[in-house]
């Protein structure tokens, strides 16, 4: 899959917002500086602009991406005072030997993409070296004010994210609980916090880009919810454009610490 640099941009702030800051100090402990940093999938490098600055340095980046653009994209819009390189191609195909020396492995939005099998390897591969998982979907949607379809368009969307697309059956709201297991096999502690996006007025922008999309999506699974769905979202982007709607996105975070 690939995303847009201004779909990136624009959830930027609400992903910064939303990651869960608790998780820092537990990791903080188990890092000495310099550190070598891992971002997989780090799109236009907002993972790196969110957290360097809360870590000691000197840091060295390599990011991630099957993107070229994004990668050039990323790799220039890096925070003041850290190294960094770029590293293109699948993350899903990285072994033990790619994690040799590293220091922490981040990711953002990237494990309900996967499949078990590939949440699996990677967890094989970065055994040893602390991880901080973010923004993996729980499947999980609060509307205000609500709608009887909600429900119905959270289960269609649900399912859009558990497809199977060539041959790869997506984690989607079920990667947290996963990726949790497949880390904890090979013995490294696992602590879960909440990186719920919460858009109000503020955030109209982004909530309706957001809501466009899944619809669409929920819509693409279940075709029969088509004519409601159309009048629903025409709806629900009238009240996001009047500053009335409320979202919450519920996501979760993973720290993984290795034994030490």
């Amino acid at each position: 899959m690939s995303f847009s640099a201004e779909w990136l941009d624009l959830r930027e702030p609400a992903d910064a917002a939303a990651r869960a800051e608790e998780l820092l100090e537990p990791l903080l402990e188990r890092l000495t500086a310099p550190l070598h940093i891992r971002d997989l999938g780090c799109g236009t490098g907002s993972m790196a602009r969110w957290l360097a600055g809360k870590l000691p340095g000197p840091q060295h980046w390599t990011l991630h991406d099957r993107d070229p653009a994004l990668l050039a994209e990323a790799a220039g819009r890096l925070p003041e005072g850290v190294t960094v390189s770029t590293a293109r191609g699948d993350v899903t195909n990285l072994s033990a030997a790619d994690f040799a020396g590293t220091s922490l492995v981040t990711t953002s939005a990237l494990l309900d993409l996967l499949t078990a099998d590939e949440v699996a390897a990677l967890a094989t591969a970065c055994a040893g070296v602390p991880a901080l998982l973010t923004l993996s979907v729980l499947g999980e949607v609060d509307l205000t004010p609500a709608d009887p379809l909600d429900a119905d368009l959270t289960a269609a969307f649900n399912a859009h994210q558990r497809r199977v697309e060539q041959g790869r059956q997506l984690l989607g709201p079920d990667s947290v609980a996963v990726a949790a297991e497949a880390f904890g096999r090979h013995g490294a502690t696992v602590r879960l916090a909440a990186s719920d996006w919460r858009l109000g007025a503020a955030e109209a922008a982004l909530a309706a880009e957001w809501l466009t999309g899944w619809v669409g999506a929920a819509v693409e699974q279940e075709p029969a919810l088509a004519p409601a769905a159309e009048r629903y979202l025409r709806a629900r982007l009238a009240s996001c454009a009047a500053g009335e709607l409320r979202v919450a996105v519920r996501h979760q975070d993973l720290l993984v610490l290795p034994p030490q």
